[in-house]
């Protein structure tokens, strides 16, 4: 906590040594004359710098000085403070948390204008102290345009790009690259596409999974807006030959947001992808994942097991992270040592030890598991088990008494064993290692508001195997698009799951080189529930639709 002293803030310059008693009797007598700021004289005088009278303003007041770079103010907070009078006091709202609004001001300890703040917006003001210079960069990128992106991007002189402009550092530019942002974490976007064509800029979030496009943008402004991705994200703006990646974090209101990014040359310019790691997105707990009651259980009690692999796998985006983190959730307690090893580390739990790889400094997923051995864990998270060495470690974990669990990239739950296999990893460690596979995908749940009841035809009841299975009259629902869910007819996303146990048959399949074919049959007949019968399950319960069911699960049949 900052020291408050009770002391007027010439004392304090004068206690500090920062002027003498004599200057500080000098200024208070011009200061009876012109009425004028006493530090504003003082710096204009050259005998303190602004650092240092903001200093011994933190000292008097107890207000920490705030880092506006670091923030994006959303532009429902803007609205609430005219630009005339952020202008004219020097002060700019940055985030609400309930009845509280944050205001960067350079001069905090002004109560008439916390007062007159407090009385027109109706809101508890708290100030907080922000550089005068930083407040003046913020009145420009954020006041003037921000209510659409056509009107930032008409307030641009395209013939007149300056320098500046074209390297991202100018007004107009910051405020585009600041709306992409802003819009895509207000949609819970998972990533954002920057994409150079011929005669645009194209631009596209992912959205529960899939991409949808948004306002192109002029072609003209592409290098310019791409550039400030390169600025804000650390990488080289003059390196265009190669791909490149980086990284942001960005707070707003009062969550930090993660931004991956990722830079790729192409015929028409750099394309750009930001992968967006919103933790406040980000639903931790079996129970709200989608498990039938079924697989909960099962599940469960395997991650029960005092030793042995959990794998969990499914292609990018299947929502693998979030099963492996609800699983620690429930792992994590205090007579156990947890150890994670992931890339990136996108949920930090207390009381367990995560470790983010660092490829360029030979921290890999190999390397970081092999010394975990040294660390006497209990469980062990490997995020990923990518090749040959990590695998075989794993292994290694499971069989001298420590429970892992991992994700792996295959397309159902039976094909795992023979990508082990395929890896190098023994047939026999396989089968005597792993407890389960847990394929798993994620399904867009219909929109509650804009949902509707129909009737199938006998066409989509016989594509799904459902025909003569089900009784006459059956009633499924689908979305017919409103503003809630931006005319798609689906909001949010479910799981569905695969759960293959390793029975004693299972591990003889595996042992005797059974094929994925061959271990799918043999695990279905052992009760298996299959990613596309589970898709059904939801489309039953009226959860999702039959679009969905046959898109997701068109592999697993």
């Amino acid at each position: 906590m900052p020291e408050i002293v009770h002391k007027k803030i010439g004392e304090i310059l004068v206690g500090k040594g920062l002027i003498s008693s004599q200057q500080l009797e000098e200024v208070l007598e011009e200061q009876r004359l012109t009425g004028d700021k006493l530090g504003d004289m003082l710096i204009r005088k050259g005998w303190i710098s602004r650092q240092d009278f903001e200093r011994c303003l933190t000292i008097q007041t107890g207000i920490v000085k705030f880092d506006l770079s670091s923030y994006l103010i959303e532009p429902d907070i803007i609205k609430l403070v005219p630009e005339d009078f952020a202008r004219n006091y020097k002060l700019i709202p940055v985030f609400m948390i309930e009845n509280n609004l944050t205001v960067a001001m350079v001069d905090p300890a002004n109560v008439f204008i916390a007062d007159t703040l407090q009385r027109m917006t109706k809101l508890n003001v708290e100030p907080v102290l922000a550089e005068e210079l930083d407040i003046k960069k913020a009145h420009d990128q954020y006041y003037g345009g921000m209510g659409g992106l056509e009107e930032i991007v008409a307030s641009i002189d395209k013939d007149k790009l300056a320098e500046k402009e074209k390297l991202g550092e100018e007004a107009p530019i910051v405020k585009i690259v600041n709306y992409l942002v802003i819009q895509a974490v207000q949609l819970k976007a998972s990533d954002i596409h920057i994409e150079p064509e011929a005669k645009l800029l194209n631009i596209r979030y992912r959205i529960d999974g899939i991409l949808q496009h948004r306002p192109s943008l002029p072609k003209e402004l592409a290098p310019a807006i791409i550039s400030r991705f390169k600025i804000i994200a650390g990488l080289d703006i003059a390196e265009k030959r190669l791909p490149q990646d980086g990284r942001i974090l960005i707070k707003m209101g009062n969550k930090e947001i993660d931004f991956r990014v990722s830079t790729c040359p192409t015929v028409y310019g750099e394309n750009v992808v930001l992968r967006i790691l919103d933790k406040s997105n980000l639903v931790v707990g079996l129970e709200s994942l989608g498990f039938s009651l079924r697989e909960l259980h099962l599940f469960r009690e395997l991650l029960n097991s005092p030793y042995g692999i959990i794998l969990v796998t499914g292609p990018t985006g299947s929502g693998k992270t979030t099963t492996l983190y609800s699983a620690l959730q429930i792992l994590n307690k205090d007579d156990v040592n947890i150890m994670t090893v992931e890339d990136p580390v996108e949920y930090q739990f207390s009381g367990i030890r995560q470790v983010q790889v660092n490829p360029k400094a030979g921290l890999t997923f190999a390397a970081t598991l092999r010394s975990f051995l040294r660390q006497d864990p209990n469980i062990i998270m490997v995020g990923e088990i990518r090749d040959l060495e990590t695998a075989e470690i794993a292994v290694q974990a499971a069989l001298t008494g420590h429970l892992v669990l991992s994700s792996l990239h295959t397309n159902d739950a039976p094909t795992a064993f023979t990508r082990l296999v395929d890896m190098g990893v023994e047939p026999f460690l396989v089968s005597s290692s792993l407890l389960c596979v847990l394929a798993q995908r994620l399904v867009r749940k219909v929109c509650e508001k804009c949902k509707e009841f129909y009737t199938p035809s006998n066409e989509v009841l016989k594509s799904l195997g459902l025909e003569g299975k089900i009784g006459q009259g059956v009633e499924f629902i689908r979305g017919r698009g409103c503003n809630i869910c931006n005319k798609t007819g689906y909001k949010e996303r479910r799981g569905i799951f695969e759960l293959l146990k390793v029975t004693p048959p299972i591990g003889e399949a595996v042992l005797k080189n059974a094929s994925a074919d061959e271990i799918r049959n043999l695990a279905i007949k052992e009760g298996m529930i299959t990613l596309r019968q589970a898709a059904i399950d939801k489309l039953l319960s009226g959860v999702t639709t039959t679009e969905e069911v046959i898109r997701v699960t068109l592999e697993s049949k």
